[in-house]
């Protein structure tokens, strides 16, 4: 089976989606730029607002690189021109500033400073961002068409380690709880020994933030070459994981030094496998729910009562 590259962004203006999605687009976009876009795109990130008043020359000098540069950026990202992206950049600017108050001018990487309030503050405010960019970038039909794939599977076997491998366990007990036989491995050697078991009809899903983890990578690429569906679940659309892959599920979060590949990241993967979980359970609505309830009475009678129960009120 010949695996195909996933595609770049869309082909399209600023003016064709909202404008918070031109940031979520520069973040997706990052890891996989060459050096000189990487550039321009931390300088768009680092302040939009500014960014959109600059002439492109003047973009160019603040990247250290060339006017040229920023125009393929800007193809690279999905904007036709420059003045598309000055103008994508200032209303994004506008309704991050209208989001997060202080914190978007103020900046969200945790410092020595910060008071805990501070803390909690940042945190919450860029997870949430993480779940609506991840949200705005994922694509769609790729997500259908992963729910068809695990919801017709025979077995899917689920790859991940360190943090990522929480999120592979997390798909393994939704889909178990409601009659599919899953597996998980976070593994290199148990998870190459599941894959000589796949084949057509079977799907393997491979979950790593950077997507070039090779406890992961290396399994789902077996995977392939067995003629399972292959799915991953990554922040870099043009990562190694992604190139394996049959379909790519992005998520678009920003981790700092400090809290890197662990936080963020991994909220973001949790929502993006609820979308997957919801969707193939919504594929046999009446039998997911049974077993959903069958599940949930195996363990109620486990649970203390509450204070309420006891007193009959």
């Amino acid at each position: 089976m010949v695996r195909q590259p996933p595609s770049g962004p869309p082909d399209q203006s600023a003016h064709d989606a909202p404008p918070a999605d031109i940031l979520a687009r520069v973040r997706a976009a990052r890891p996989s730029l060459a050096p000189s876009e990487r550039r321009v795109a931390d300088a768009v990130l680092a302040g939009p607002a500014q960014v959109a008043e600059l002439s492109i020359n003047a973009l160019g000098e603040r990247a250290s690189t060339s006017a040229a540069t920023v125009m393929r950026f800007c193809r690279t990202i999905g904007t036709g021109n420059y003045p598309q992206l000055r103008l994508a950049l200032a209303a994004a600017a506008a309704r991050e500033h209208a989001r997060g108050g202080e914190r978007a001018t103020q900046g969200t990487d945790i410092s020595p400073t910060d008071s805990l309030d501070r803390i909690v503050d940042k945190i919450i405010y860029n997870e949430v961002r993480a779940l609506e960019d991840s949200g705005a970038a994922l694509d769609v039909e790729a997500l259908g068409r992963a729910v068809d794939a695990v919801a017709k599977a025979r077995r899917i076997d689920i790859f991940g380690v360190g943090a990522s491998a929480f999120v592979g366990q997390d798909l393994h007990q939704k889909l178990h709880r409601i009659g599919h036989l899953a597996f998980v491995w976070s593994d290199r050697h148990a998870a190459l020994t599941a894959t000589a078991l796949l084949g057509p009809g079977d799907v393997a899903v491979a979950v790593s933030h950077s997507g070039e983890t090779e406890d992961t990578t290396e399994p789902l690429q077996a995977a392939a070459e067995r003629g399972a569906t292959t799915i991953a679940l990554t922040n870099d659309a043009a990562s190694t994981l992604a190139t394996a892959a049959d379909l790519v599920l992005t998520t678009c979060a920003r981790e700092t030094p400090f809290r890197s590949g662990a936080t963020v990241s991994r909220i973001a993967q949790l929502a993006v496998v609820d979308c997957l979980f919801v969707g193939v359970a919504q594929r046999s609505y009446d039998a997911a729910t049974d077993a959903l309830e069958a599940t949930y009475g195996a363990v109620q009678r486990r649970r203390r009562p509450t204070r309420r129960a006891r007193s009959g009120t």
